[in-house]
């Protein structure tokens, strides 16, 4: 049994997390950590893990936490890279589910995030987090930077076209849309829900923080600079992504589109291809730590369409942290992730 900590697990992405992992057979919660809850009973909060843990929340401290096996943040931006140096030092490992570890050049992450990046040396060793393209660095690292849930759909969504070279890379573009709950779990104007509902809108149209994580991530597949615009949107409901993804051909395609997404993603448990002229629906990801994807071609024409659609707070976030962590410790990759998604 692995002794987990969850550092800061108060958020929509903690929340998320804590129910998968309590019924995790592998898993032991050992501490789940809140400045602002300290001493209360988790189930407290979150009434729906009564019966399921009776673990307290604590202060986040690094020498309790080094007691873990391996430690989740679900923390704010910047605050993982302040104790993750201290916890490896002690063994432990460490999955970050926000934003520390992503961005491989600091100056770029200072530009996106407002801050020096306080552990560049940790940083230089983190491993990006999206199993599908990097499950065997996964397995030896000592800090996993979990991808963000916007970058995680489009690149699924774009990754076979790219590997094999079809697409101009240079004109992409990423039309997304996401729930509330992507948010997150504090007071904002933005997502009450007499502004959020009967409205669909556009935001950071200008540049999205997750822009560079996703251009940095398709730029090591296709092994130079990509060009992308990527404009996310407000949707009104609470869990769910969808991409649109659009790209032209660069030359005669050889083969079936399909197929080509079938054969890419046969052996990856949480990518589903639908069948052709099936189209993706958030609500069949909802609560599953599961992508599905279809792609088109339009009139048979050069423009290549792919829709891809996930839960954020579980492919998105927090399934996918725990995928990691089954990687990392070498247990059966879907252990503790098999829910099938809730309908309605």
């Amino acid at each position: 049994m692995l002794a987990v900590g969850v550092v800061g697990g108060t958020g929509y992405t903690g929340a998320e997390l804590l129910r998968l992992l309590v019924t995790h057979p592998q898993v032991n919660l050992k501490y789940v950590t809140s400045r602002s809850e300290s001493g209360r009973k988790v189930a407290d909060l979150f009434p729906n893990l009564r019966g399921f843990t009776d673990v307290c929340f604590t202060e986040p401290a690094a020498s309790t936490l080094a007691e873990c096996d391996v430690v989740f943040f679900a923390t704010p931006n910047g605050t993982a890279m302040k104790m993750v140096p201290e916890l490896i030092e002690n063994g432990v490992r460490v999955i970050d589910l926000a934003a520390d570890f992503r961005l491989q050049d600091a100056a770029v992450w200072k530009q996106w995030y407002g801050m020096d990046h306080a552990c560049t040396d940790v940083l230089a060793e983190a491993v990006y987090g999206l199993p599908e393209i990097n499950r065997a660095a996964i397995q030896t690292a000592r800090v996993v930077a979990n991808p963000g849930c916007y970058p995680t759909a489009t690149t699924l969504g774009f990754l076979p076209l790219i590997e094999n070279a079809l697409i101009d890379d240079q004109h992409l573009i990423a039309d997304v849309k996401s729930g509330v709950s992507g948010a997150g779990r504090g007071a904002s104007v933005a997502t009450l829900q007499a502004e959020s509902s009967e409205n669909f809108k556009p935001y950071a149209v200008d540049g999205h923080r997750h822009l560079p994580e996703i251009r940095q991530t398709l730029a090591g597949v296709a092994s130079h600079e990509v060009g992308l615009t990527f404009v996310p949107h407000l949707v009104p409901m609470i869990r769910g992504i969808e991409t649109t993804l659009y790209a032209t051909q660069s030359g005669p395609i050889v083969g079936d589109l399909h197929q080509l997404y079938v054969d890419r993603y046969a052996d990856e448990p949480f990518v589903d291809v639908l069948p052709e002229g099936i189209m993706p629906e958030t609500r069949s990801v909802k609560g599953a730590n599961t992508c599905r994807i279809s792609v088109f071609r339009p009139q048979g024409g050069d423009t290549i369409v792919v829709s891809s659609v996930i839960d954020n707070l579980v492919k998105g976030a927090a399934g996918q942290a725990i995928q990691n962590m089954n990687i990392m410790f070498e247990f059966e990759e879907t252990l503790g992730l098999n829910q099938v998604a809730l309908l309605p």
